[in-house]
């Protein structure tokens, strides 16, 4: 027995020693928590920031990715549609007191014909187009500038210069083509459109409503404004939920409904490890945690939650001084979170997760040991058997 036992141990301690070693070399489904924070990058890598998550970083970080409202930057005035536009069509219609003398031999629009059952004379010259120059022609009042001002404006001054020669005129000025106050919409929709502004006041919702509404789920779509040189975006979501934000629109603006598909990647003891999309509202951490299935009650390190990220070099006040930047003038930083503080459950519901994120949870030290163990047991017990059958 001594021999058997002595030829056993011969067979087996150098099948452990070999198993031994080679245990770091075990496959896993990535860092330790202790890897992840004790970790030191290779060379010619930036320096990873490792950071707590608590309520002043969430604070802090939720500061920076605030953006303006529409109602905030953009105002809830209108354009005012009187005002005449380069490429505009305008109508003139000129009335005289009787007996007119001016106009007397024009043809007489079909439309005055109550104006004649009072003895007045209207007339009404054929349409014309804002031409680059900003003018219009009318026959006895010669060019008159039009553009940038106001139909009453106009109206004005045609009947001030055929004031002595028509008698007593009235002048009525009408747009039968707007071209100049406009606004555009283009993007993910149904069909781009140049659409018109009109006295009603036409909003945000209703340009989008012109083109056909858009194409993708209103929970993943960004509307972009640009007025002038500057543009502006929000979830398609925060404005139909908050009407300050469906402004009035202005000439020249320019609508753009973008399909921004975010995600974020699970990976480690989550309940599933893939790339998993978001609403262009946003989500947080408990929410991403949930949607990949929270974490793995046999594999799961509550201790190690990280979310890995670049940040903007400006973003906090690196713990590691000065902190290293990519090519692109990022901060490699990792997020960790304590599950097992309940505290955590508080600021994961803030701590907002951004585009390309990686949620990862780490291996609890006892699944590596368990792991290990399976292993041991896998190799020794057929051998153990086999000594024993051939005894």
């Amino acid at each position: 027995m001594p021999e058997e036992i002595r030829r056993s141990n011969r067979i087996l301690c150098p099948v452990l020693i070999l198993l031994l070693a080679g245990c770091g070399m075990m496959p896993t489904s990535g860092p330790s928590k202790k890897q992840v924070e004790e970790g030191r990058p290779q060379a010619g890598t930036a320096v990873i920031q490792v950071v707590d998550v608590d309520d002043a970083v969430t604070r802090r970080l939720l500061e920076q990715r605030r953006v303006r409202l529409f109602s905030e930057s953009l105002g809830q005035v209108g354009e005012s549609t009187s005002i005449i536009g380069l490429g505009d069509s305008l109508e003139v219609n000129i009335w005289e007191a009787p007996p007119a003398t001016l106009f007397a031999s024009a043809t007489t629009d079909a439309r005055a014909t109550a104006a004649a059952a009072t003895g007045a004379r209207a007339t009404t010259l054929p349409e014309q187009v804002v031409d680059h120059d900003g003018t219009i022609s009318v026959p006895f009042a010669g060019k008159i500038p039009v553009a940038g001002r106001t139909m009453a404006a106009v109206e004005g001054e045609i009947a001030k210069r055929l004031s002595g020669k028509a008698h007593l005129p009235e002048v009525m000025l009408r747009r039968t083509r707007n071209r100049s106050a406009t606004v555009t919409v283009v993007g993910e929709v149904a069909a781009s459109i140049n659409m018109p502004l009109t006295a009603s006041g036409e909003r945000l919702l209703d340009a989008l409503a012109a083109a056909g509404g858009v194409r993708q789920p209103v929970n993943k779509t960004t509307v972009q404004i640009t007025r002038g040189s500057t543009f502006q975006a929000l979830p398609l979501e925060t404005v139909i939920r908050d009407p300050k934000q469906n402004v009035p629109l202005r000439a020249g603006d320019v609508i753009t409904a973008l399909f921004q598909p975010l995600s974020f990647t699970a990976l480690g003891a989550t309940g599933k490890n893939e790339e998993i999309n978001f609403e262009a509202q946003g989500i947080t951490l408990a929410q991403a945690l949930a949607r990949a299935g929270g974490l793995r009650d046999e594999r799961s390190d509550a201790h190690g939650v990280f979310v890995f990220r670049l940040e903007a070099e400006n973003a906090l006040d690196w713990p590691r001084r000065p902190p290293t930047t990519t090519p692109e003038g990022m901060v490699p930083v990792v997020y960790r979170v304590d599950l097992e503080n309940p505290a955590s459950f508080f600021v994961m519901q803030s701590f907002a997760i951004n585009n390309r994120d990686i949620v990862y949870v780490a291996n609890s030290p006892a699944a590596e040991l368990q792991k290990f163990l399976n292993l041991v047991f896998s190799i020794v017990y057929p051998i153990s058997t086999t000594i024993q059958f051939t005894r």
